[in-house]
């Protein structure tokens, strides 16, 4: 059960490639997923998966120091699509492939992406772990030291999961992740269209230390679940006993896509890699206090912030696009 500021082999990324999802978009979707895998690239080693019709689109926009993968894919989440790395209590690698189906049938065209992760695995020669939850790694995020972060509405999402119970899908988890306690928050953003992808609300930066958004419009309709999360967080206890150190990201102001939903802004939606933080920015007044509260957050780590409003007219942050395969020994 690696955490995400262990030391990674590489980050996965896919190439933007559903012209229905990105739209008149597809070409700016690109040019950020390029420049957000060139500043991974600083850190940590990149492999991207490109479908095969694109793999001439994408080596003209990617910097050399990118790894091309041609693979078949429906999409371009590997939070979601690729495995959940894990490494056991002897250094050895594997990776569970969770069932995946579109995040509840949300985008129907997803075939290809349900068979990412054993792909990936099967490249890597790693052992494969099956899961019969449906759900996505941006709706897990983990400790390292036994306890699990989920929101309630993403897990025990009918479309998901149907008449599964919160004891059912903890057994799931327990089984595939070694976790044994888990924190269950109400739900995510508003307009989500994931229905509450935990990794836009909350995430641990080390043991005993959550990072969390936090809300002060009382007009905000993420205002009330904000808080509720927040009281939960507060209140909860680890796997060791511990009470929750809690550092507080400011919400940015909302922006809308044209047909009026909200953009899922968050600030939590970062990546973490070997010394650095390729986090969002949005062009608000809250970049630099969120900037300076993750470089507090990470002292050891370089941050790096990138303008990212129009990765999230796809539907999810930086975390989204990116999924760390941890270093085993020997490498």
């Amino acid at each position: 059960m690696p955490a995400e500021w262990a030391p990674h082999r590489r980050c996965w990324m896919a190439w933007p490639c559903n012209q229905q999802v990105w739209g008149d978009r597809l070409q700016a979707a690109r040019d950020v997923y390029a420049e957000i895998a060139d500043a991974i690239s600083e850190f940590e080693p990149v492999t991207m998966i490109v479908r095969p019709d694109l793999m001439t689109t994408a080596s003209l926009v990617t910097s050399k120091n990118i790894s091309i993968l041609p693979m078949a894919q429906s999409d371009s989440w590997t939070r979601d699509t690729c495995p959940t790395f894990l490494i056991d209590g002897k250094g050895r690698a594997a990776g569970v492939a969770w069932r995946f189906n579109g995040w509840g049938e949300v985008h129907p065209d997803y075939q290809e992406d349900a068979e990412m992760a054993a792909r990936v695995l099967e490249h890597l020669n790693l052992p494969i772990y099956t899961s019969q939850l449906v759900t996505e790694g941006g709706a897990l995020h983990v400790d390292g030291e036994g306890t699990c972060l989920v929101c309630e509405t993403a897990i025990l999402d009918p479309a998901r999961n149907p008449a599964m119970t919160r004891e059912e899908a903890e057994a799931e988890l327990r089984e595939h992740l070694g976790v044994s306690t888990f924190i269950w928050l109400d739900a995510g953003l508003t307009d989500d269209e994931t229905r509450g992808h935990v990794d836009n609300v909350a995430c641990f930066a080390r043991p005993g230390v959550v990072i969390t958004m936090q809300c002060d419009d009382v007009d905000d309709p993420d205002y009330v679940v904000l808080r509720r999360n927040l009281e939960t967080l507060r209140a909860a206890r680890d796997a060791k006993g511990r009470a929750l150190e809690i550092i507080t990201l400011p919400k940015p102001k909302p922006r809308f896509k044209d047909d009026g939903t909200r953009l899922t802004l968050s600030y939590v939606n970062f990546y973490i890699a070997n010394g650095g933080i390729v986090m969002p920015g949005f062009g608000d007044a809250a970049d630099k206090v969120a900037y300076r509260a993750l470089e507090a957050a990470f002292p050891d780590h370089e941050v790096v912030q990138i303008p990212c409003l129009d990765l999230l007219y796809g539907g999810g942050g930086i975390h989204c696009i990116t999924q760390q395969q941890p270093s085993v020994s020997p490498p």
